[in-house]
This record gives C-alpha cells, sequence and structure tokens, in this order.
C-alpha cells in the first residue's frame, strides 16, 4: 500500500502571523544576550528621525523576559528615542533638501506635513508631545520641528522627553508590577495583539494626515 504524500508545508511568510511571531521570538531572545540594551537605544533612535517601527516591540520584549529591569529598558528607550528627536530636528533643520524632504515624501506624508506645520504655530510643545505619546509617527514633527524651526529645548526637547518618557515607562510599570499575568496574555492571544499592533501604526500614519 502507498504511503500517502505528505501534503506541502505552508511557507512560512504566507501564514498571517507566522513571521510576525518568529520576528517576536528572534527579537525577545536579545533579552537574554549582551546585545539588548544596545539594541533598545539603537532601535528608539532611529525611529525619532527615519525608522518605520516603534521601539515599543523590543521594549515589551524585553520587559517580558526580565520585568525586574523593565524601569531601566524604559529609562534607555526613553534616552535613545529623544535623542533621535533631536537628530531629526538637526536632519530638519540643517539638511532639509538632501534628507528631510526625501523622508517625508518617502512617507507619503506631504499633506501630513503642512498640517504640522500648523499645529507647530499653535502650539508646538504640545504639538511634539502628543506626537511623542501617541502612535502618530513622532519623526515626521522632530524632523518638521526642524524646518520649522521651533524652540529647540523648550519645545522639542521637552515635549519629547515628557512624552516619551509617559509613554515606555508607563509600559514598563505594566510588566514590573504585572510581568508573568502579561506575558500568558501575549502568548495566548499573540495574532490578535499583533494585529491591534499593525492597525496602531497604521492608524498613525493615517491620523497625522487628518489633524487640523
Amino acid at each position: 500500500m502507498d504511503t500517502p504524500a505528505a501534503q506541502p508545508r505552508t511557507a512560512w511568510y504566507r501564514r498571517p502571523g507566522a513571521w510576525l511571531k518568529r520576528l517576536y521570538h528572534w527579537v525577545l531572545h536579545w533579552a537574554d544576550t549582551p546585545y539588548g540594551v544596545a539594541a533598545l537605544f539603537l532601535l528608539a533612535f532611529a525611529e525619532s528621525s527615519f525608522f518605520p517601527i516603534p521601539p515599543d516591540v523590543l521594549l515589551i520584549a524585553l520587559a517580558l523576559a526580565k520585568p525586574r529591569k523593565s524601569l531601566w529598558f524604559a529609562a534607555v528607550c526613553s534616552a535613545g528615542s529623544v535623542l533621535g528627536g533631536m537628530a531629526g530636528y538637526a536632519i530638519g533643520y540643517f539638511f532639509r533638501t538632501t534628507v528631510g524632504d526625501p523622508i517625508i515624501r518617502f512617507y507619503h506624508l506631504e499633506e501630513a506635513f503642512r498640517r504640522v506645520e500648523q499645529l507647530y504655530r499653535d502650539n508646538a510643545f504640545a504639538a511634539v508631545f502628543t506626537a511623542a505619546f501617541t502612535p502618530i509617527p513622532y519623526k515626521v514633527f522632530t524632523i518638521a520641528g526642524g524646518i520649522c524651526a521651533i524652540g529647540f529645548w523648550q519645545d522639542l526637547v521637552l515635549g519629547s522627553l515628557i512624552g516619551r518618557s509617559a509613554r515606555f515607562f508607563l509600559v514598563a510599570l505594566l510588566f514590573f508590577f504585572f510581568g508573568p499575568p502579561i506575558k500568558r496574555l501575549i502568548d495566548r492571544y499573540f495574532e490578535w495583539l499583533t494585529l491591534l499592533f499593525a492597525v496602531l501604526l497604521i492608524g498613525g500614519f493615517a491620523a497625522i494626515k487628518l489633524l487640523h
């Protein structure tokens, strides 16, 4: 009797959520290496000026593995993000034509940039703080801050420091006090949570186009 042929396995990249779950576990392992904190700092820095993926993913992965160090991870993430925001400001202020405008065009946010200009005329500090704390693309605001020459310390740095720290330390405190239950929740509903994360990421880019 012939043995039934084995059913071909579906490619991992065609299975919904499969590649995200692999990436999640790959990111999670950095928490057990000497490079996890450095990677978090670099990701937070890059996301504030050009990189599309927020650092929350790695922050959560590190906090999941070591909840007692989650506050330290949040501090590193906040520092990297604020310094990256300062770099974004420098890109807009000194390198608008060569670097700033190409980044804005890459994300198709030309119209959003004009809206951000109006927000800066109304209240620059509030605009920076809102972008720093919410899923709205923070990089657009840092680059636009340099182009519009908003106050560097009182608007860009202070708004970023408060907003980014509030966002990352809120995440860290949840894991610090409720680490094991949150880990079980993430493991159980990972696919739904990754979908929610994707919606928030895309929604952040969409929301900036509605600002007025």
